[in-house]
């Protein structure tokens, strides 16, 4: 499979960081950058070069990366000082990992192709950081037919899967049915597990009781051990799943599309973050259900 596009890596955290050490293992040409010097120290332990700015990630690089945690990290690393927009020109083209608002990717796509020629590919995934490390995330993928063909070699390398929805945003738009289904699926693991556990059996051996019916699959086997076992430490963090939900819940909205369930999921881990738990991991909705 061919290596040979040059990647500018704009983000390198909890999933960035896995992902550019198994780019860097797999023979890609990397060079990262980070606000924190940290997770920049860590890139370079990988095998990549490091940047001092996200122009300087981008500049020379076939293909830029983002992997940013939100919208306004986003605006930032692209368009702030010293950003992307500052070290490119087409044909380059800026790879999205992140998850940020449908009509907010539309808007960057515009600005970014006006002031350099480029275009934007939106790749939301899900999976989590070890789906990263391991090159098994799920991807959503929107933009031009040609310049996923382009990437189809590095997807092949970060994911298990990737499908082309459409055009720019038709990523991020499956992402939000993927991260209302997550949302409403975790709050009623938790609500199951915690019925289980009232109902004295042994609330562990569910998901192998389970196992083969309607009710299996792979959201219970991730989350439904760490709920028994009050396993909060962070895979996803709880802030990351609420402003996903805030999305969903605002883009719904906006095509008047009911969305009871999500709804009643989104209040509750509105609730768990009122509580101060938004860095533990998202099966922490599970604490709703804790005496006291």
């Amino acid at each position: 499979m061919a290596r040979d596009l040059k990647l500018g890596y704009v983000g390198v955290g909890l999933m960035g960081g896995p992902m550019v050490k198994r780019l860097c293992g797999l023979g890609w040409r990397v060079r990262a950058y980070d606000v924190d010097a940290k997770r920049c120290d860590e890139a370079r332990a990988a095998g990549a070069q490091v940047a001092s700015s996200a122009a300087d990630a981008a500049r020379g690089a076939d293909v830029v990366l983002l992997n940013l945690p939100t919208i306004d990290a986003v605006e930032q690393a692209v368009f702030g000082n010293n950003g992307v927009v500052e070290g490119v020109k087409a044909p380059q083209l800026v790879v999205d990992f992140s998850t940020i608002k449908v009509e907010t990717c539309l808007s960057f796509a515009r600005r970014l192709h006006e002031a350099t020629g480029c275009r934007w590919v939106d790749v939301p995934v899900s999976g989590g950081p070890p789906a990263s490390a391991e090159g098994k995330l799920t991807v959503m993928a929107g933009g031009e037919a040609e310049d996923l063909a382009r990437i189809a070699a590095l997807m092949g390398d970060v994911s298990g899967r990737c499908t082309r929805m459409g055009p720019t945003g038709a990523g991020l738009a499956a992402k939000m049915i993927n991260q209302l289904i997550v949302g409403v699926g975790q709050a009623t693991l938790a609500e199951a597990e915690a019925l289980a556990e009232t109902a004295g059996i042994d609330a562990a051996r569910i998901p192998e009781c389970l196992s083969g019916g309607y009710a299996d699959g792979p959201m219970l086997h991730a989350y439904w051990p760490r709920m028994v076992e009050r396993d909060y430490a962070p895979r996803g963090y709880v802030r990351q799943l609420l402003k996903d939900l805030e999305m969903v819940n605002e883009w719904a909205g906006g095509m008047k599309a009911p969305v009871p369930l999500m709804g009643l999921a989104l209040q509750q881990f509105r609730a768990l973050a009122h509580r101060g738990d938004t860095e533990l991991d998202t099966a922490a909705i599970r604490k709703l259900y804790d005496a006291g």
